[in-house]
């Protein structure tokens, strides 16, 4: 691949044990005992990543970048939201809300379209670049999308949102340049901020799209891990360059985990309800149900059932089309209104929402080669890291979440949150703070 990477050896910490102790294996050493504080002017950088499993903390490969910024904090494992897809998920970072609140959802029938809906950057409620703008503070968004137009955008120095594409490099290329004061292209303008943001974030993709491309243990993984990595320590750096590392806070997440698979079972679970009397269909992004259909598929990780025409209303017909779906070969946990409630889960979804066991996924033919999917609870096991000034190294946060992530990142500012947080700040990593 082009990459050069050095496999941990001897013994690593599992991610169970990784959950327990808080931190990746040696990464806090004894004579970290106090943490940096400064009177300057506090800056957060946020690595946005995509598909950061908590799996890949295990050892598989060495994370340097990535170990050095833990020891001025800690490196533990996170909880996402329900669903664990992408644009929800970064919904739910941005607001420091679940689903249930800021009602972002992806792959659903929708009603009162009559069609299926895809994953959208709809928000209700206020995001944290909007809470950060409101309160007078400098913010830049490389690539975060969940941010563009919702505290950032095109053109505007002050609040500066830049869409470079490509793997995490060029991402890391211009949140480089933003904090070196060097241009950069924002939707085709040249743009300059002229200081270092009060809060940069950088989103790369790489681990996501190589995880559903290969699974989540391929060799293809390993190479990804690396690059996110270095690119990482590019920024830090950078910070180091502009003046600001040493009161610069950075955190680090994935949104979702990834789990492989290498068998599906859409057209069974199809099969299996019209066989028992019904009318089911697998309906795509933006398509509209057959005339006759009365059971509406939609997803595929995660796939919600949307009873419609004949059986909307039908209590009866619920508990019937549920005992189909436990039938079915791959199926593993089924959830009714109450349960996904119950998860926080935007109330979009459908009277049942249908989950696959690990090596299965509800799509129509078997892949050539080992994939990745996610959704699921599955998912929900993120990479999560805190450190730098204001952090007490080796502290771990006690089962960070994604809706921790704007009221944590808030507090650092020392600006209100965004009205309707759900999420906390995630007080026993930080330094306690002076009377």
């Amino acid at each position: 691949m082009g990459t050069t990477r050095t496999r941990r050896a001897g013994a690593v910490l599992t991610t169970a044990a990784l959950a327990a102790a808080g931190l990746v294996t040696a990464l806090a050493p004894a004579a970290a005992t106090t943490a940096e504080t400064t009177t300057d002017e506090p800056k957060v950088v946020f690595f946005a990543i995509d598909g950061f499993d908590a799996e890949y903390l295990d050892g598989r490969v060495e994370l340097p970048n990535i170990e050095a910024l833990a020891r001025r904090g800690a490196l533990t494992t996170g909880t996402g939201v329900m669903a664990s897809v992408t644009n929800q998920s970064w919904s739910s970072a941005a607001t420091g809300a679940y689903p249930e609140q800021h009602l972002n959802a992806a792959y659903y029938y929708d009603p009162a379209a009559g069609t299926v809906r895809g994953q959208s950057r709809a928000i209700a409620g206020e995001t944290l670049g909007e809470a950060l703008a409101a309160a007078g503070k400098t913010v830049a968004s490389v690539q975060w999308f969940i941010l563009q137009n919702r505290g950032v955008t095109y053109g505007d120095p002050d609040a500066l949102y830049t869409q470079p594409g490509g793997t995490c490099d060029k991402r890391a290329d211009d949140a480089v340049a933003i904090l070196e004061g060097r241009p950069v292209s924002s939707g085709g303008t040249r743009v300059t901020v002229p200081e270092v943001p009060d809060f940069l974030a950088m989103y790369c993709d790489d681990l996501d799209s190589t995880g559903h491309a290969s699974g989540d243990a391929s060799e293809d993984i390993l190479d990804a891990l690396v690059r996110v990595d270095e690119q990482v320590g590019r920024v830090v750096q950078a910070t180091k360059r502009a003046g600001t590392y040493w009161r610069t806070t950075f955190l680090l997440s994935g949104d979702h985990g990834i789990t492989s698979y290498d068998h599906v079972n859409g057209p069974q679970t199809e099969a299996a309800l019209d066989a028992a009397g019904f009318q089911a269909e697998w309906v795509s992004t933006n398509r509209r149900p057959s005339a006759e259909t009365n059971v509406v598929l939609a997803g595929g990780g995660l796939t919600s059932v949307h009873l419609i025409g004949d059986l909307a209303g039908d209590a009866s017909a619920l508990p019937r089309v549920e005992e189909v779906l436990a039938g079915v070969e791959g199926i593993g946990s089924i959830y009714d209104r109450a349960e996904q409630a119950a998860m926080h889960m935007a109330p979009a979804y459908g009277n049942l929402v249908v989950e696959p066991q690990p090596g299965w996924a509800m799509f129509d033919a078997d892949a050539e080669h080992t994939r990745g999917r996610h959704g699921t609870t599955q998912e929900l096991s993120i990479a999560f890291l805190i450190a730098g000034s204001g952090v007490r190294p080796g502290a771990a946060p006690a089962n960070p979440r994604l809706v921790d992530i704007t009221p944590t990142v808030a507090h650092m500012l020392g600006v209100d949150s965004p009205a309707g947080v759900q999420g906390r700040v995630l007080t026993e990593a930080l330094v306690p703070a002076r009377d």
